[in-house]
């Protein structure tokens, strides 16, 4: 088959999305499919530019045998909500002129958020006549209106409209769990067109290793030390100050560190906040190159996973696979009747504790902590749950099986 990807985010960058999207399209180049991704100009999480790609309004480049065409987004390091407006259409309106130059396409699949590439997705699918399959990651706009990052009537008027466009026009939509299924069925998406397939690690490629001459643990000197991770963004649905403040009530336990690995201007502001409250076992680390998230995870005893309670339920951080796939145990503080929460128990690789719960969270810690041999099963628990249920070839299958049945279908 001939496969679009259009996906705003795409490989160099190195969390959220793009790692994702880049093992799919580069799996399926492997079995035989010719795949082109539209994407932007890679930016994030910084929200700069590339050095490599500035001044640049197209490129298209050939990584292992995916078609990578770039168009240009106007972004900005920390945008406002208009600015966010902004940057959408910009991609939406380059990406489209860039995605036509191409020969036609057979299916059509895009990933949200952001809601609008549902617009030049629809309208290819239309030119081309081939189906559109729409890969829901979180739901837009009801995930920004829960965390207040959405308040202006007339702009949510205008998402909810561009949310009914992007389920209307869908051949078919994969969501990435059984949770988001009740909201879009009530919102009314025929259950028919919804296909669960959950998010996947490469177990592979992330698997558990010894602690013993890491290079993470080396070069920022947490030998002997039992450490606490979090890694990924850090912005309005997180929340890192919980974590801070429960660092800074177990202060008093010497090997106990938490390191929280981020985007340098906001680990900069979090390591502040630490130094103001007296939390000197926090510690701050730039993102890593990709290729070296095995050795990071390895270096960790514990993962964790925190959201905000305000966070919607059905909300489920990416983060949650490669920690089970290392067999590093998790703490997650997160809603306890959600999507995260649920599948931490399910996989009897974690403990749950509410979320913004600063005495809850410094307890599961120090449980976790003392003991060792808990936290070691709570690991290995978590490594079988990712080999049954995560594994990037089932994910593979799961959708090349798709695309070819609304191909069939489609004829």
């Amino acid at each position: 088959m001939r496969i679009i990807i259009y996906s705003y985010n795409y490989y160099p960058e190195p969390i959220g999305i793009a790692p994702l999207m880049t093992e799919l399209a580069e799996g399926l180049v492997k079995r035989g499919h010719e795949v082109r991704v539209v994407t932007g100009m890679p930016n994030y999480p910084e929200r700069q530019i590339y050095p490599s790609y500035r001044g640049k309004l197209y490129t298209t480049e050939l990584r292992n045998g995916v078609a990578i065409q770039r168009s240009y987004v106007l972004v900005r390091p920390r945008p406002n909500l208009l600015e966010r407006v902004v940057l959408d259409a910009s991609f939406v309106v380059s990406s489209f002129i860039h995605a036509l130059r191409g020969k036609r396409p057979d299916v059509v699949f895009l990933t949200s958020p952001p809601l609008p590439i549902a617009v030049p997705a629809a309208l290819l699918g239309w030119l081309h006549r081939c189906p559109v399959i729409l890969n829901l990651q979180d739901i837009i706009p009801e995930a920004a209106i829960h965390v207040g990052l959405l308040s202006n009537k007339k702009l949510i008027w205008v998402f909810e409209g561009l949310e009914k466009f992007a389920y209307r026009t869908a051949t078919k939509i994969s969501i990435i769990a059984d949770q988001f299924a009740d909201n879009l069925i009530s919102k009314g998406v025929s259950p028919q067109k919804l296909v669960v397939i959950p998010n996947w690690v490469d177990t592979n490629f992330i698997f558990p290793m010894s602690k013993d001459d890491n290079y993470f643990r080396t070069a920022y000197k947490l030998e002997g030390k039992f450490v606490f991770m979090y890694s990924g963004n850090i912005g309005l649905t997180q929340g890192l100050e919980t974590v801070v403040r429960a660092a800074k009530l177990l202060v008093n336990l010497p090997e106990l560190v938490v390191v929280v690995v981020g985007e340098e201007k906001a680990i900069g502001r979090l390591q502040k906040f630490a130094r103001e409250l007296g939390a000197t076992n926090v510690i701050c680390v730039p993102f890593q190159p990709r290729n070296l998230l095995p050795q990071m995870l390895a270096a960790m005893d514990v993962g964790l996973v925190i959201q905000k309670q305000n966070v919607i339920a059905f909300n489920m951080p990416s983060k949650i696979q490669p920690i089970l796939a290392s067999g590093r145990p998790i703490i997650a503080s997160v809603p306890l009747n959600g999507t995260a929460a649920g599948v931490v128990r399910s996989s009897g690789g974690g403990l749950v504790v509410p979320p913004e719960d600063i005495n809850a969270l410094a307890g599961a810690m120090v449980n976790l902590y003392k003991n060792r041999q808990q936290a070691e099963e709570l690991g290995k628990c978590g490594r079988e749950y990712a080999l049954k249920h995560f594994s990037f070839e089932q994910a593979l299958d799961n959708y090349e099986n798709l695309f070819l049945s609304v191909q069939k279908s489609s004829k």
